[in-house]
């Protein structure tokens, strides 16, 4: 503690992170040791973070600029060349008219959601969207619908119950969601939008680069991307670069230009940037054996840990959960994997809803089906021994 101060706010912070460790909700920085074990709290999906030929691409791109700063945000020096050109081409891989870069995913739906949002408009948000997007709705003061995880029929009837609303209402999802690796409804929320004249808002975080042909997400899966009011695409996961794209119509870019403050009072990237993104997606649009190979592990992996007795929830896609429960739990058993050579992350609340902590296993094209077979059985093992230890601190 600093000396010579009232103190009132620093022992107000020391309370607070004193509860934190005693609910084993305590957080801290570590890292990961990349040549030892399995690592499976990556989002690098298509495994192209250490791809010789992208780093190549960023050798050559930060050579080929001008400079290696932006000197300003995009409405002032920082707009180029380059950032025109990837947000056309990025615009063409998703299927919309135009794309707006971003500087992360987060400032993507906050800016997006803020803007676009007004008090006075109804959103239907699902009750497990990530926290870049219920902040965006937090700060945009519209009135919030929280309807439970894919729950279709109480979206109809609060889209029914707001039906003769002169307001405007957007339902907002993730198509693939990043803690339970399921999949939302998107067509039948597409078809509820469709009755009840809202529009639709998706992130497609974590299907970037992973679902749909050639890597172009749920709604290119579903050819339903120029029905959408925006699709969200990261490029800091599969893509291994940084910053994300809002892809949607001519106007909504335009508006996103003029309104969008996370846009606009940000320094933009470096246009060298512009250059890694675009050999990522050439990459990303070629690698169906990296994602056939996803979909192989991932569903044996499921399928290992439901015949030993785990959750992995409602989990169909490259990201599976296993569900304990308690907080405690969740640590011993991330700290036995982690001594067996697993890199994974025990996931508590509040990135989870209480009583559901759990490890979040990132599955990559570099993971091997033997991999997940000796994961599979190691977490059984450290599951009993957690479940015991906690038992007997009690």
């Amino acid at each position: 503690m600093r000396e010579n101060r009232n103190g009132t706010l620093e022992r107000r912070i020391v309370r607070e992170l004193d509860s934190l460790r005693e609910r084993a909700r305590f957080r801290a920085l570590d890292r990961l040791d990349r040549t030892v074990g399995v690592n499976l709290c990556s989002n690098d999906y298509l495994g192209l973070s250490d791809d010789t030929r992208l780093k190549q691409a960023v050798l050559e791109a930060v050579a080929r600029a001008d400079a290696i700063g932006s000197t300003g945000s995009r409405l002032l020096s920082g707009n180029s060349r380059q950032w025109e050109d990837i947000e056309s081409e990025f615009a063409c891989f998703t299927g919309t008219e135009t794309a707006l870069f971003f500087g992360s995913g987060y400032a993507a739906n906050v800016g997006l959601l803020s803007s676009l949002l007004k008090p006075g408009d109804i959103v239907f948000s699902d009750a497990l969207n990530h926290a870049s997007l219920i902040d965006g709705i937090r700060l945009s003061r519209a009135e919030r619908i929280i309807y439970p995880h894919c729950d279709l029929e109480f979206l109809a009837r609060a889209l029914h119950d707001h039906a003769d609303s002169s307001s405007a209402r957007v339902i907002v999802t993730e198509s693939v969601f990043s803690m339970e690796g399921d999949i939302a409804p998107i067509s039948d929320m597409l078809q509820l939008a469709r009755r009840y004249d809202a529009e639709l808002v998706i992130d497609e975080a974590h299907a970037t680069g992973v679902c749909g042909p050639q890597g172009r997400g749920i709604a290119a899966d579903l050819g339903v991307e120029r029905e959408m009011l925006a699709i969200v695409h990261t490029c800091g996961k599969a893509l291994a670069s940084a910053g994300a794209f809002v892809c949607g119509g001519g106007a909504l870019k335009d508006y996103l230009i003029n309104r969008a403050r996370t846009f606009i009072f940000s320094t933009a990237m470096p246009p060298y940037l512009a250059g890694q993104i675009h050999a990522a997606l050439g990459l990303a649009r070629v690698a169906e054996s990296e994602r056939a190979h996803l979909r192989h592990i991932a569903l044996a992996l499921r399928e290992e840990l439901a015949a030993a007795g785990l959750n992995s929830g409602t989990s169909v896609t490259h990201i599976v959960p296993v569900i304990v429960g308690s907080n405690e739990i969740a640590l011993h058993l991330a700290g036995g994997l982690r001594r067996s050579g697993f890199a994974v992350k025990a996931i508590r609340p509040p990135t989870v809803p209480p009583g559901t902590a759990r490890l979040r296993v990132s599955l990559t094209s570099k993971i091997t089906l033997d991999d997940t077979h000796r994961f599979a059985a190691a977490a059984r093992k450290f599951l009993l021994q957690s479940t015991f230890a906690t038992v007997a601190h009690v």
